[in-house]
């Protein structure tokens, strides 16, 4: 019999598998709960209501439906949720950061969030990664639209620094069809158009057990596949056997519930497991994107000809294998990444030019040498960290006439390596490719530790002299192939 660990780690590996390509044909979208946040710090619900239960005089800890508490403490106060919208402001509008789970999806080219939460985590999160979130928490906003934005984020139960209008009390749950219906329209729309991921969230929402109702009977065996992740139910110190048996039994059959809305539950054993799973998503969204490093005032052994043509046709193979180019347009070989990739582009017609060429030519206008070196820093920050192996061809440059190493290849080595990218050093080209690839070829399992057989060879292989482009070509797909598949 299959252990089950075995089983959960597979159905993790096939869940990532698929979101990945969900992600890469933008129809993913995230749905978060309260315990996406309350990893940052903020307290969950029954925190926030535990000074609103000690004024009626119940015990937070021995009652299961909050809204309720919400409500009985607003019919204590002759309607008056003052106190309420107090705790919301005085609870989560702290500075609290986004966690790593957040700035993860931020990065991610997810266009769609659903959150329940009143919090502004994940807008942060998205401001911090260069992106432009488009916050809709009340009616009105869903009908207009933020310029140029990246990421719609649907506030569906309100925003903290608005606290009158947050959906709190049972009153305003029995009247979200009507004040808020346009919320629910919307999500079903997004259900039915894209595969969610719901992260922190219990199930218990009553807004959204209707839509997912909504959208079951209407679509019935055609409805899209959702995830969601759950923790599984371990023993409370303070519980005894047959109490725990009962949670394990409740956890089952609600897991077998989701699955009438065609929701598949991926069972971890730890939260940071969370972390785990998203950082193999980006990596492995990343790989598919690699920056070509290289500069060249001289090329070595070929002549520029054919240097020109290697890069050209190594540019084209790379987009014809799916991969996205990204350059920064580097003296004596930008140009020629740029022709080859847009050359394939034209000729397969299957998508736009972004999708597989990424050109950032580096802005050299300012005069000033500092300030040109910082804005040059940051700018190769940006461009390496999207991608996931950097690819490094000749680089050199000429100072006082004379040909050195060029110390600029040299820096996004080392940036590639701060950001965890895969490095493919073409030693054969010469100048700053081969130091990095010796230099490697010395420190290999650092680079790439655990690495299977045959991969070491291959690496040794990326440093021999070529006669033909096409030779080194060959090599260089090979590796990326094997690297691809690590």
């Amino acid at each position: 019999m299959e252990d089950l660990s075995e089983m959960d780690d597979r159905e993790i590996e096939l869940f990532i598998k698929d979101f990945l390509k969900e992600i890469r044909e933008d129809n993913a979208a995230i749905f978060a709960g309260a315990g996406l946040s309350a990893s940052a710090g903020f307290v969950n619900w029954r925190e926030l209501l535990r000074p609103i239960a000690d004024e009626l005089r119940l015990d937070v800890d021995k009652e299961s439906d909050l809204v309720a508490i919400a409500q009985y403490h607003c019919n204590e106060n002759a309607g008056n949720r003052h106190r309420l919208n107090q705790a919301i402001i005085d609870q989560l509008s702290v500075g609290v950061a986004p966690t790593e789970n957040h700035r993860i999806l931020a990065r991610l080219p997810i266009s769609t969030y659903w959150t329940t939460n009143y919090d502004q985590l994940i807008e942060a999160a998205l401001k911090g990664a260069g992106k432009i979130p488009d916050v809709k928490y009340t009616t009105e906003q869903l009908a207009t639209t933020r310029a140029r934005r990246d990421a719609i984020v649907y506030k569906m139960h309100g925003d903290v620094e608005h606290p009158h209008d947050a959906v709190l009390i049972k009153d305003d749950y029995e009247k979200y069809h009507v004040k808020r219906g346009a919320f629910i329209n919307a999500l079903a729309g997004d259900l039915v158009s894209k595969t969610f991921l719901f992260i922190g969230f219990s199930f218990t929402d009553p807004n959204l057990e209707y839509v997912l109702s909504r959208v079951r009977v209407t679509f019935r065996e055609n409805q899209r596949r959702h995830y969601c992740i759950f923790k599984k139910r371990t023993k409370q110190d303070d519980e005894s056997n047959a109490e725990f048996e009962n949670a394990q039994i409740k956890q089952r059959l609600a897991i077998e519930d989701l699955k009438r809305f065609n929701i598949k539950t991926l069972l971890i054993d730890d939260y940071a497991q969370i972390t785990g799973m998203l950082a193999r998503i980006e990596r492995q969204y990343r790989q598919r994107t690699i920056f070509i490093s290289g500069s060249a005032e001289e090329y070595g052994a070929w002549t520029k000809s054919t240097t020109e043509e290697f890069l050209r046709d190594l540019s084209r193979a790379l987009v014809h294998q799916g991969y996205r180019v990204a350059t920064g347009v580097g003296l004596g070989v930008g140009d020629a990444i740029i022709t080859g990739a847009i050359e394939e582009i034209y000729r397969a017609r299957t998508g736009h030019i972004e999708d597989s060429l990424v050109m950032r030519p580096f802005p050299r206008a300012n005069p000033d040498e500092a300030v040109r070196q910082r804005l040059w820093e940051d700018y190769r920050q940006d461009l390496i960290s999207a991608a996931g192996i950097c690819l490094v061809v000749l680089g050199n440059k000429r100072v006082d006439g004379q040909i050195v190493s060029a110390g600029g290849v040299r820096r996004e080595y080392e940036i590639a390596c701060q950001h965890g990218l895969n490095v493919v050093p073409l030693g054969a080209t010469g100048y700053m490719a081969n130091e990095i690839w010796s230099e490697m070829s010395s420190t290999f399992n650092t680079h790439y530790p655990n690495a299977k057989t045959g991969l070491r060879e291959q690496f040794s292989r990326l440093g021999e002299a070529a006669e033909k482009p096409a030779e080194l070509i060959s090599r260089t797909l090979d590796f990326i192939g094997l690297i691809s598949k690590e």
